[in-house]
């Protein structure tokens, strides 16, 4: 996500931290380096032009240039710019004062419309929330078979209704359903078209007006750069969105739709999908993704994946057989490992964590296969060794390695790696003050 904007942006304003000092001229060459960057990355003139208007109004009005740090001082004010330019604020849902709260889910045929509706259950249950979802695209029998599909998946029912009926009706009835079960958050994929025309329109229309929803959302392909904000004036006239979900981020290193779409539109990108997995549906939190572009991390959006990826209970229950007993197997060491898979792949990561973006990692260091390869270590060991890797001799070395289908010289690293990493874990209980957890 952003990596070619990203990379470019740095490039730029990197020339500008390391000058001592900053003329007006020099302000406005790199400024002019930004513009160029911007519509490389496919953003919308207009929202250029305003964006680098409001940037170099706030450089040059009078105290910058003679900031002790004003390559600094620049890299401040594009960030709070961008952040400005993709939303004041955390973006949060409108909710009902009664049951059901009513998301409907907009746009074109193939913008990932049913997949999100379960992302976004999935994310909304983990909240805490009773979601249900409403099957109306019924002119594609795919759809509802997807959407049913995507529910067992993720433990939420489905209301569809027939083939080829009225997606008002069953809109109608999948309310009613959701009454009667309480469920308090009713999801709607609707049909969608390969382009924008009066039928879609109307039946949208009739739905919107059946339900009144609190929210609509337009579901727009990240990589479609400017068409997306093309259509995303077309969906908002006719039914007056109320926020915007990017999916396919990961796929887009420009991120021009990103952030022309707010700017254009003015609705609040609420969410962007980045991975295919069901989990991978993240808030669009403004501060978080001017960060991301700027290489300067997102450790909000770091928490929230290691929440995902641990459910409190097991969060407790690991903190304390670790940093409260000092207790650390090699069992201990794999649930780790696969609670930071869970957590997404390794580059993603590392974006999030301020400053790693920049770091040269060796393409072996970061290749999924290596984890997946410690992994088949482990489980080619006995409980017992797993509990107590001391007793593990030669022998046993020998036999783990031909269970695991590695080297007997990676066994014996892995176990060098643990015994390290355990050191590490009691520095850190004996350093932590008593009655304190991490």
């Amino acid at each position: 996500m952003f990596e070619e904007l990203s990379e470019k942006l740095d490039g730029v304003l990197g020339t500008l931290r390391q000058r001592g000092v900053l003329t007006e001229p020099m302000i406005r060459d790199g400024l002019r380096e930004v513009r160029r960057v911007l519509l490389e990355a496919d953003v919308n003139y207009r929202v250029a032009k305003d964006f680098l208007d409001r940037v170099q109004a706030r450089a040059l009005g009078g105290g910058l240039v003679k900031s002790v740090t004003p390559g600094q001082q620049i890299v401040k004010i594009v960030h709070d710019e961008l952040a400005g330019l993709l939303g004041s604020e955390r973006p949060s849902l409108k909710w009902s004062s009664t049951t059901p709260t009513v998301i409907m889910l907009v746009g074109l045929q193939g913008s990932g419309k049913t997949t999100t509706a379960a992302k976004l259950a999935k994310r909304l249950g983990r909240e805490g929330r009773q979601t249900m979802l409403a099957a109306c695209d019924l002119q594609r029998p795919a759809a509802v078979e997807q959407l049913r599909t995507l529910g067992e998946r993720i433990g939420v029912p489905v209301h569809a209704g027939e083939f080829g009926a009225d997606p008002v009706v069953a809109a109608r009835a999948a309310v009613g359903e959701a009454k009667r079960e309480q469920r308090t958050v009713l999801l709607v994929d609707t049909a969608g078209r390969l382009q924008i025309d009066e039928p879609l329109m109307e039946e949208l229309q009739r739905i919107k007006a059946a339900l009144a929803p609190q929210e609509i959302l337009f579901v727009a392909d990240a990589m479609t750069g400017q068409e997306a904000v093309r259509i995303a004036e077309g969906f908002d006239q006719a039914l007056n969105v109320t926020g915007v979900v990017l999916t396919k981020m990961d796929g887009d290193a420009r991120g021009g739709a990103a952030l022309s779409i707010r700017g254009v539109t003015g609705k609040p990108i609420k969410f962007v999908g980045v991975g295919e997995a069901l989990d991978d549906l993240d808030v669009a939190d403004p501060q978080g993704m001017a960060g991301r572009i700027l290489q300067m991390g997102d450790v909000v959006g770091l928490v929230e994946r290691a929440e995902r990826s641990m459910e409190l209970g097991e969060q407790a229950k690991f903190q304390e057989k670790v940093l409260g007993k000092g207790e650390f197997t090699l069992e201990d060491f794999l649930t780790a490992m696969r609670q930071v898979q869970r957590m997404g792949p390794l580059e993603q990561l590392l974006k999030l964590i301020p400053g790693a973006a920049k770091v040269k990692f060796p393409v072996g260091q970061m290749d999924p296969k290596r984890m997946k390869h410690v992994e088949a270590i482990i489980l080619s060991m006995t409980p017992g060794e797993r509990s107590d890797p001391r007793i593990i001799n030669g022998s046993r070395r020998v036999r783990i390695a031909k269970g695991s289908g590695r080297p007997v010289a990676e066994v014996n690293r892995l176990l060098k790696k643990f015994v390290d990493m355990k050191k590490m874990m009691k520095q850190m209980k004996g350093m932590m003050p008593e009655g304190m957890s991490l």
